[in-house]
Order: C-alpha cells, then sequence, then structure tokens
C-alpha cells in the first residue's frame, strides 16, 4: 500500500517534470517554428502576407494639410513687420491609395517599382473647401532673389514683378497653394519656363522612384532596404554620409525588430534619410506594437551633434551651423530657397520660431512616429509630420522684398501623413501572426507552470510521507 502511494507520488512528480521540461523545449522550438513561417512571410514575393501589404497600403492613408495665413499683410508689406500667423486646417486629403507600379523582380535578390502620386480631396474630413482663400508667401517673387543673384538679372525681375503688380504677400486658394496656379509674374517672363507653380506641383499623375529594395529572399535581415534611388545608392544633394540612401521607406522593416535598435529610413519629401528610436510600447486593435520616434537630435545642429556637420549648407543663414530644426533642401528643389522642418520648427532653435508669429511648438502633435509591429517589422501605424517653409532675404533691387530687414525662414504650411491599419487587417493580422506567437506562449507557460506545480506537489507529498514512514 505504502509502495503504491509513494510510486504514485514518483509517478506524478516525474509527470510533472517532463511537461516542465517540454514547455522549456517548446520555447526554442516554437521559437524556430516562428521564426520559420515569419521569413517565410515577411519576404516580398508573390503570394506572401508582405507582399499584398506591400504592394497596395493595407489601411487608408491621408495626407493633413494645415496653411498659415497671415494676420498682418499691410505692416509686413510696409514696415517689414514680423508675421502674425494664423494655421487653419486640416484640409485633408487621401493618398497612396493606388498600387505600386512597373514591378519588377530583379535576379539580384531586389524588386523595382515606382510610387504612384495621387491626392483626392476628402471634404467630410476638412474644415473647409480648396476653394478657401489665405494670405500666404508668393512663391515666385519670394525665390527670385535666391534663384538669380546678379544685380541686372534682379533689375529685370523688378521691371516684370512690377508689371505684374505681384508683391511679397499674395492671396491664394488653399488648392492653388498646394496644387498649382498660374503666376502673373512669370506669367510675364518672356522667356520659356512654366507660370504654374504651387507647393506640391506637380503632383497627381506624377511618380516617386524608381525604388529598388531588397526582397529579404537571400537575406531576411535585408527585407525592404533600398538598395537604390533612382537608380543611385547617393542622392547628389549633400555632402559624406548624409547623402546616403539609408534604410527602408519606412512602410516595413526587417523582421524582429528589436527595441534597442535605430530605425533608419529614407523620405523623398524631405531629400534624405532619417531615423527613428525606441519611445515605448503601443497597443493598436489588439495588437502590441513598438513606437519609434524621429529624436530631436536628427534635427540638431552640428554643433550639438557632430554626425549633422553634412546637413549644413549655408554657413551665414545657419549662423556657422549653429541653428537647429531646420533643413535646407533648396539643392533638391532646383535652386528654390526650401527649408524643411517639424511643425511649428518642434526642436528648432529661439532665434528661428521668433522671427514669426503665432507658432506653438508641441510635442505630441507635432513629433514623427511609426508604430511597427517587432516580429513582422510592418508598420501598423504611423504619424509623418513636417513643416514647409521658404527663406525670405532682403533683395534691395526687388522692391517687393525691399522692405524686409534680414533673411528669416517663412512658414507656408505643416502637414500629417498618417494610417492606421483597418479592422478587417488588423483580424487577418491577430489570426495568423500574432495570436499564433501568443497562443505558443501561453502554452509555454502553462505547460511549465503546470509542470512545475505538479513536480513539486507530488515531491513534497512524496518526502512528507517517507518521513511518517521512517517515524
Amino acid at each position: 500500500m505504502v509502495c503504491n502511494r509513494n510510486c504514485g507520488l514518483l509517478t506524478g512528480a516525474v509527470i510533472g517534470a517532463v511537461l516542465a521540461i517540454f514547455g522549456g523545449v517548446l520555447i526554442p522550438v516554437g521559437d524556430h517554428l516562428i521564426g520559420k513561417a515569419i521569413k517565410k512571410e515577411a519576404v516580398i514575393a508573390n503570394g506572401t502576407i508582405a507582399f499584398e501589404n506591400w504592394r497596395v497600403p493595407g489601411s487608408s492613408v491621408y495626407r493633413q494639410f494645415w496653411v498659415f495665413h497671415v494676420q498682418n499683410p499691410s505692416e509686413v508689406l510696409d514696415q517689414g513687420a514680423r508675421p502674425k500667423l494664423e494655421q487653419r486646417g486640416p484640409y485633408t486629403y487621401r493618398v497612396r491609395y493606388l498600387p505600386k507600379e512597373n514591378i519588377t523582380e530583379n535576379s539580384d535578390g531586389t524588386i523595382s517599382y515606382m510610387l504612384p502620386n495621387i491626392a483626392h480631396f476628402e471634404p467630410d474630413m476638412s474644415v473647409g473647401t480648396e476653394n478657401d482663400t489665405i494670405t500666404c508667401l508668393n512663391l515666385a517673387v519670394v525665390a527670385a532673389p535666391a534663384l538669380y543673384t546678379n544685380t541686372f538679372i534682379q533689375l529685370l525681375l523688378n521691371t516684370w514683378i512690377k508689371a505684374s503688380k505681384s508683391s511679397m504677400l499674395q492671396n491664394r486658394t488653399v488648392k492653388e497653394l498646394l496644387w498649382g496656379y498660374k503666376d502673373p509674374f512669370l506669367n510675364k517672363v518672356p522667356f520659356p519656363l512654366d507660370p504654374v507653380l504651387g507647393v506640391f506641383y506637380p503632383y497627381n499623375g506624377t511618380f516617386d522612384g524608381l525604388y529598388k529594395v531588397y526582397t529579404g529572399k537571400e537575406d531576411i535581415k535585408k527585407t525592404a532596404i533600398i538598395e537604390s534611388y533612382k537608380n543611385k545608392r547617393n542622392l547628389s544633394y549633400w555632402e559624406g554620409h548624409c547623402d546616403l540612401v539609408n534604410g527602408t521607406d519606412g512602410a516595413s522593416f526587417p523582421p524582429f525588430v528589436k527595441k534597442d535598435q535605430v530605425l533608419r529610413f529614407f523620405s523623398s519629401d524631405i531629400c534624405r534619410s532619417i531615423y527613428g528610436v525606441f519611445q515605448g510600447k503601443q497597443d493598436v486593435k489588439g495588437i502590441s506594437l513598438y513606437r519609434f520616434t524621429v529624436p530631436r537630435e536628427a534635427f540638431a545642429s552640428p554643433a550639438e551633434v557632430r554626425d549633422n556637420y553634412c546637413f549644413c549648407r549655408d554657413e551665414v543663414i545657419s549662423k556657422n551651423c549653429t541653428i537647429a530644426g531646420v533643413l535646407d533642401i533648396s539643392a533638391c528643389k532646383a535652386g528654390r530657397p526650401v527649408f524643411i522642418s517639424l511643425p511649428h520648427f518642434l526642436h528648432a532653435s529661439d532665434s528661428v520660431l521668433h522671427d514669426v508669429e503665432g507658432l506653438s511648438p508641441n510635442e505630441k502633435e507635432h513629433e514623427t512616429f511609426l508604430d511597427v509591429e517587432p516580429i513582422t517589422g510592418f508598420t501598423l501605424q504611423f504619424a509623418k509630420r513636417l513643416q514647409v517653409n521658404l527663406l525670405v532675404k532682403p533683395a534691395p533691387k526687388i522692391e517687393a522684398l525691399s522692405k524686409v530687414q534680414k533673411p528669416y525662414i517663412f512658414p507656408l504650411l505643416w502637414l500629417n501623413e498618417s494610417a492606421v491599419i483597418g479592422d478587417a487587417k488588423a483580424e487577418m493580422f491577430r489570426n495568423k501572426v500574432t495570436g499564433r506567437v501568443q497562443m505558443l506562449s501561453v502554452l509555454q507557460m502553462v505547460l511549465m507552470i503546470t509542470g512545475s506545480v505538479l513536480f513539486l506537489a507530488f515531491m513534497g507529498s512524496y518526502f512528507i510521507c517517507r518521513s511518517k514512514k521512517l517515524k
């Protein structure tokens, strides 16, 4: 009787130990199986989950615009006063809803494609119509002295500016400012040039690319990383490492993302590669994501972050490369004095912020972030936020700019391009990816905990029984 009881207790302990060991063994085995499945589905190849999400976005992407309206135009024009700005918006457009075009699989483990540019106005998501009028900078007049520095040419430009009755400021509809209008000053210039201009002109019907990215078939760690942009590894806009095309396009990253990683991605909107660092965890529609944000250091001055030295182009405007928070992208805008910053000059030097009135930088509203599912590397939620500015400079030979007292950076608008995974895609993702991983993790824990409890309980009972027998 005692033997049966002791044997039973030992058998129970052995079963518990086996269960605990089996649960422990499941960890590397399960991780291997998960890794194998993810590697199969994360590569950019026809028939994989990654390919369908890569070919056409799995969620609606919207680009919201807030335009800056000048509230004191008379003082700015007549006295050279600081502009008082009021943001108006959002004016919302649906973008990135067309599939990639000219998709070509290459023999070197890469795939090439073009991104079609399209923007469709969404009135229900906007504060007004595209025909709302604002007072803003005159793009052509302000850009003229930067494009033509010769005194004689500026005198000619001044003649045409006056003949067109143009000034430093103008009234334009939101649609005109964004997508283009025929400029009266440019229309007066007796040379063959396109008189139409706008902040994003031309856009609809154009393409971004050619992109060439690694599929991940040969090396999963290279999945979605850009091999070349417009058939080049360099941009030809910057010097040194700043000119390299680094990382992915931000829509996805190689799988198995770690918190201590720096996620690098290229943005043609700002003509450079940039990066995000881990900020924290987010839960989006039942899926656990890692949030990576573009840090303040990415736009810091070279005086603070030495690696940013090659983004400093004009030592006069940048005050010997000590100004933070603005990026001169004139080299990739055909010489037009375009400067990019975060909205409301977030993280910019005080001198930049105080050259205009009415801005209120707020990290929560104005920072850029990517929410990445760490197992697959897919970006399931993001907000890309940036501000478009023009450099305004004194130009004594151009009467429309004669009241400008010093060079300063003038905000035109800021945008928020954002998306979040749709409900149907989120359910599919939970069922095919995160749900299975969580189920395996739960099974591992249940087996280990149950087995350990059984082992300890039966072994404890065995020793108690044995001690009573010895007494």
